[in-house]
């Protein structure tokens, strides 16, 4: 049944609207506009920050090269007061908006709804049927509102494999110090896509990598001298997450497939490519708070003639300040008892603290010390080498 703010009553519109909000999510009612009597404040929908947010991301897919994602959120950004629910969101989040990707969030909850042609107009629109995308994107808001709101409170999960070109070039860096296979542990590893890293065909700097044969193919831009020609090997390859992803599960592969910006038509064949061969060849991915459970792995005797490599894309941005703390003395910890013969490195792919950019990090033990290896595209379709050319090791 529906709900309506009580009239002629002064209310707070904030936690009418979360009230409402858990009443239709908990019975799967759905919340069309016009159940909220016009009354009700509009100081939280008319918040310029919310709005604000979806703009900043909007620009910011605009450089990357998405116009039709950036003019999709634009047209959310202006048009947020039709979807209430979802504003109480953007107006209540408790942490940093951007660092939370938010508006990633919000655009693919609606990519989700285009790929099910709900409403048809939408789905329409991502099929390239029309250019009304103002229309479009307003009745989705409106007719799908608590959708987009519960879509929202769950941590993105991209798992970009286009990311993994950038590793692979870090872990050829780093066989360049140690001539020896590799050990994986991921951080973040979401469904474990770039735990088959190795399993996939690279063409970075000139220089190809990886499995030939293999559908997945990455080729990312690449500016600056080339990578090492060292080959990687990886011996074992292992992951975490709070909420590892199942890829044999069909719901899962779609809310992947909607994380993919729905103008990117060559990362949604790589990324459908990754999770068939995922499925064939499933990486080990296990459940727990990363810190902890590294703590553990590296707690576990190192085999003699192995590297380790921990590795984490996108995930420090979610951790509060103590969580990065703790992740950083833990890796200190172990990197302080590494040998020549049982080394650590440790790859980032992170944006820098003020989201300028997203730099490619290696820091390598016993040497220590950490160097910015590249500057990449959030998405590593574009990478800029740092790092000056280095001789191979021959075998």
């Amino acid at each position: 049944m529906a709900r309506r703010a009580p009239v002629g009553q002064e209310i707070d519109a904030v936690k009418w609207m979360e009230s409402t909000f858990h009443h239709c999510r908990d019975r799967r009612v759905a919340l069309p506009l016009q159940w909220i009597d016009l009354r009700v404040s509009k100081q939280l929908l008319d918040d310029e920050r919310d709005a604000g947010e979806l703009r900043r991301q909007a620009a910011l897919a605009r450089a990357i090269g998405s116009p039709f994602v950036a003019a999709v959120l634009e047209s959310g950004a202006h048009q947020l007061a039709r979807a209430p629910l979802t504003a109480t969101v953007f107006a209540r989040w408790p942490g940093d908006r951007a660092a939370a990707a938010l508006a990633m969030r919000f655009n693919a909850a609606l990519h989700a709804l285009a790929r099910r042609n709900t409403p048809a107009r939408l789905g329409a629109l991502y099929r390239g049927e029309h250019r009304d995308i103002d229309g479009a994107v307003g009745e989705a808001l409106a007719l799908h509102d608590g959708f987009i709101a519960d879509w929202m409170q769950h941590t993105p999960q991209t798992n970009e494999v286009g990311r993994a070109a950038a590793i692979l070039a870090a872990l050829k860096v780093a066989r360049t110090r140690f001539d020896l296979p590799v050990e994986l542990l991921e951080l973040g590893a979401s469904a474990g896509l770039n735990l088959n890293l190795c399993r996939y065909a690279y063409e970075i700097g000139g220089v190809a990598a990886g499995d030939p044969a293999s559908p997945v193919r990455i080729a990312p831009d690449w500016i600056g001298a080339p990578p090492p020609g060292t080959p990687v090997e990886v011996v074992a390859a292992r992951g975490v997450d709070l909420a590892p992803l199942d890829v044999t599960d069909a719901a899962t592969r779609e809310r992947l497939m909607a994380f993919v910006f729905a103008d990117q038509s060559a990362r949604s064949r790589r990324l459908e490519s990754a999770l068939a061969l995922a499925r064939a060849w499933p990486p080990r991915v296990e459940r727990g708070d990363a810190v902890t459970w590294l703590r553990d792995r590296l707690a576990e005797p190192a085999p003699a003639g192995r590297c380790r490599a921990v590795v984490h894309s996108m995930v420090t941005q979610y951790l509060d300040d103590a969580a990065r703390a703790r992740l950083d003395a833990v890796i200190a910890a172990a990197g302080a008892a590494a040998t020549e013969d049982r080394p650590l490195v440790r790859i980032g792919f992170e944006w820098t603290e003020d989201r300028a950019a997203v730099l490619l990090r290696l820091t390598s033990y016993p040497h220590g010390g950490m160097e910015v290896l590249a500057e990449c595209h959030p998405y590593g379709a574009t990478i800029t080498w740092r790092a000056p050319a280095a001789p191979s090791l021959t075998k």
